[in-house]
């Protein structure tokens, strides 16, 4: 189905009209309305359908079209796309190599994407959870400056799960 409604294909009993150049023309029913607009060469468009009594306007329709696109491109052009890096840490990670891994975390968030950390436990690392807090808030501590805490550290499987978020 056609998301906008032009000239037969409105069935409304009575409408309320607006002119082409935005005049309020009064409550009319749809066939003298299209009457209207087809003696200024124009087409009559339901913009409102939901209204009581559903609003449509005289105009034309390839330009409303095009406007429309046009506003749909500005808008997409606009949205901000939020990508998630992964930075992987082991329970067992030396301090030098935690620094270098949140220089990089650091790089992603002041380019304003989240990062993931995560940390997989192996073998009987699971049976010492509180190792993984400890480099998590470690790592954590070194990044606090440009990150905030989206979703704490938590234990999902065998994997520990920490996003951090850029500060705004």
């Amino acid at each position: 189905m056609q998301s906008t409604q032009i000239n037969e294909q409105i069935r409304d009993r009575e409408i309320r009209v607006i002119g082409d150049n935005g005049e309020q023309l009064g409550i009319m029913s749809s066939r003298d309305a299209l009457k209207l607009a087809e003696e200024q060469d124009l087409d009559l468009v339901k913009i409102s359908p939901n209204a009581n009594p559903p609003v449509c306007k005289i105009m034309n329709f390839g330009k409303f079209k095009f406007e429309q696109a046009k506003k749909d491109r500005e808008a997409k052009k606009n949205q901000k796309v939020t990508v998630i890096k992964e930075i992987r840490l082991s329970a067992t990670i030396d301090t030098h190599d935690v620094e270098v891994k949140a220089k990089n975390a650091t790089k992603f968030l002041q380019a304003g994407d989240k990062v993931k950390v995560t940390i997989r436990f192996k073998g009987r690392q699971m049976s010492h959870k509180e190792i993984g807090n400890t480099v998590m808030d470690s790592f954590f501590k070194l990044i606090e400056e440009v990150g905030v805490i989206e979703k704490p550290a938590r234990v999902d499987g065998r994997s520990m799960v920490m996003i951090v978020a850029p500060k705004s």
